[in-house]
This record gives C-alpha cells, structure tokens and sequence, in this order.
C-alpha cells in the first residue's frame, strides 16, 4: 500500500507577487540553514521553482504593459 502523505493538496498560488517574494525568501532562509531534513529540503526546492516562475510570470506581465504604455519600446528606468 502507497505511503499517505501528510499534504496531498498542492499549495495554494500566491495571493501576489509580494507574498509569493517574501515566501522564496523564507524558503530560501530555512534550505540554507542546512536544518531541514533532505525530503523537507527537496519539496522546500520544488515550491521555490513554482514561486520563482509565478514571480518571473509577473514580472513579465507589467513589464508587457509597460511597453503598451510606452508605445511598444521598453524605457531605461530613470529615478527622479
């Protein structure tokens, strides 16, 4: 008989970019700690690659309407 596991819902997406950046950056934190055991480790990994790729998704969503705004041409980022 297969192993129960203790989680088998996926988890949630993030509710924004925010939220998904601060949870990389714990996840991040406790792998880097070497304190979590190898399987905790490795599903720790696999959420960071899905909150990497639903961070870059975003990115790349404003930064399509960026260039709508700005007529097609991504503008240099200049801080007044």
């Amino acid at each position: 008989m297969p192993k129960a596991s203790a989680s088998t819902a996926p988890p949630a997406e993030p509710a924004s970019y925010e939220a998904a950046l601060e949870e990389l950056e714990q996840l991040v934190g406790r792998i880097e700690s070497g304190q979590l055991p190898l399987d905790q480790m490795l599903a720790g990994y696999q959420r960071g690659a899905v909150l990497l790729a639903f961070c870059r998704q975003r990115l790349e969503a404003v930064q399509d309407q960026i260039k709508v705004l700005d007529e097609g041409t991504l503008q240099p980022w200049a801080q007044e």
